[in-house]
């Protein structure tokens, strides 16, 4: 007995998405035919809307690209092939056909399995036997329905019903559950946050052993943009290594303004002389000097027309003598951080003291086969913030564990009655990774998610010049377009008299205020 199949009305928008979900080949069990609601260019060829496509095959053009070979329905049969790149976008629908599909056709095959069937009270055994194995909810059927029912507990006594779960929904599963057996069903594929060599083991069909889970603290890190970009990192606060704080440098008092208010008494060292302008308020700095941000106040500055005073916001800072000045927020400057030990500090030192803070890691945890901090020449830690994780590993090497950070996995998996890779009575002693890189996008991503997108600081005052100090134009430049005129003038003047002479007239001189390397003839020529 055949059952007609009964496409869904579901969008694909890309062709990969019809290749990773359909057998190849007009053979296939269940060859797919599709239609594009809207019309394709591709180079100089144009496909209708509407038309009929059949996938054939899945190719590589010599670039690397892939491509998928398809099959052009025209009328009266008449055919013609194309080659769709995988990437290319648009509303694609499957298209109903008229071939029926025997049961065990559509047991054989993943993508006929998964997909709805019509014909009568047959509808109901086929879709019941597929949700049950892999849905994680009760289906419920109206009453009214009139169906056959048969037991076939005895017929199928080896199926196993699986409930695919979340990472969420791991989580949140019983403690006594742990450590356990688990399938990944869909990986995280499409997943662009992570860039760590644990990432790529979570493939369709891995084994995983999840040990346990729980909330993880954790540091947002980043490294300073360097010939291979920026890097980030989130680092689990167990983290082992060893850290000294590094100074930073400050090009500006306004950025010694921020620092400081995020680190109250600040100390800086002058490393770049500046020379007084009085009139402006701006004192003059010496290499080496020391300073002490106290705070903020407005000074007098340049006076108006009107005789008042000007009032310039100023940073207050103490002198080694503990004389105060006054440094306006304009003021560029050189200065460096002046730190005060030159400790070895734990992560969880530094995350408990306030952030950010610039730091180099100079001994490597030990608990690591790699650590990746090791060797950055410098590393700023951003912010904390709790996780909650799934510990994992794989079953090849069961003692070395990862932390999966539950929100940021979009990826499904189910519990297995698996043996776990050690014997009962002796469980392995866990070596956690610490360190996870990821991307540019997770550090955005994480700024969005928790709403943290800030408006910028405001822009340091701008430096007012003195009425004295406003530029006028040159009489130089205001007789630059006379100059120019009076000169092209003079040169089709020598071009006339060089035609009616019937030989060439020297080269005319340039205009004075127009840097070319041409002749200039001396006074006697001319």
């Amino acid at each position: 007995m055949d059952f007609p199949f009964k496409a869904l009305d579901l969008p694909y928008n890309t062709i990969e998405e019809i290749v990773g979900l359909c057998p190849v080949g007009v053979d296939a069990c269940g060859s797919f035919t599709f239609i594009c609601q809207n019309e394709l260019t591709i180079d100089n060829f144009t496909l209708p809307a509407g038309k009929q496509l059949i996938l054939l095959s899945v190719e590589g053009a010599k670039n690397g690209e892939r491509l998928a070979r398809c099959q052009v329905v025209g009328q009266n049969m008449v055919s013609t092939e194309i080659l769709l790149p995988l990437s290319l976008r648009g509303e694609f629908y499957e298209c109903q056909g008229d071939r029926g599909y025997s049961l065990e056709e559509i047991m054989a095959s993943s993508r006929l399995d998964a997909w709805k069937w019509s014909w009568n009270k047959y509808l109901f055994t086929i879709e019941f036997l597929y949700l049950h194995t892999v849905r994680k909810n009760v289906v419920k059927f109206p009453s009214s329905l009139e169906v056959d029912v048969q037991d076939v507990s005895e017929q199928f006594q080896d199926l196993v019903f699986i409930t695919p779960l979340s990472m969420t929904e791991v989580a949140s599963q019983p403690m006594e559950s742990f450590p356990t057996m688990a399938e990944i069903l869909d990986s995280p594929e499409g997943n662009k946050f992570f860039n760590c060599s644990w990432f790529e083991e979570l493939q369709r069909g891995r084994r995983l052993v999840l040990h346990s889970y729980g909330t993880t603290t954790m540091i947002l890190a980043s490294t300073p943009k360097g010939r291979k970009g920026k890097q980030y990192f989130i680092i689990s606060e167990s983290y082992g290594g060893r850290m000294r704080r590094r100074a930073r440098e400050f090009g500006s008092v306004y950025e010694l303004h921020l620092a400081s208010s995020q680190s109250p008494g600040l100390k800086v060292s002058v490393t770049r002389h500046c020379e007084a302008v009085e009139e402006e308020g701006m004192p003059a700095l010496s290499v080496g000097e020391q300073l002490e941000v106290l705070g903020m106040a407005l000074m007098d500055g340049l006076k108006d027309s009107s005789g008042a005073a000007q009032k310039i916001e100023s940073l207050i800072c103490k002198q080694t003598m503990d004389k105060e000045i006054s440094l306006p927020l304009f003021m560029a400057g050189h200065f460096v951080e002046k730190l005060s030990d030159n400790k070895k500090y734990k992560l969880t030192d530094l995350a408990s003291s306030s952030l950010p803070l610039d730091i180099k890691v100079v001994t490597r945890d030990k608990e690591l086969e790699k650590d990746p901090l090791m060797g950055l020449p410098a590393l700023k830690l951003e912010e904390t913030f709790t996780e909650t994780t799934v510990l994992t590993s794989l079953p090849n090497k069961p003692d070395w564990c990862f932390e999966l950070p539950v929100r940021w996995l979009q990826m499904s998996l189910c519990l297995t009655s698996d043996h776990l890779p050690w014997f009962s009575n002796e469980s392995p002693e866990l070596h956690v990774e610490t360190v996870t890189e990821v991307t540019e996008k997770f550090y955005y991503e994480y700024h969005k998610l928790i709403s943290k997108i800030e408006e910028p600081p405001p822009r340091p005052p701008k430096r007012k010049p003195a009425s004295s100090e406003v530029p006028k134009k040159s009489p130089k430049s205001e007789s630059k377009l006379p100059n120019l005129s009076s000169a092209v003038t003079k040169q089709l003047d020598n071009l006339l008299l060089g035609q009616t002479k019937g030989r060439r007239a020297p080269a005319p001189p340039p205009p004075e205020d127009v840097s070319m390397n041409f002749y200039s003839p001396t006074k006697t020529e001319m």
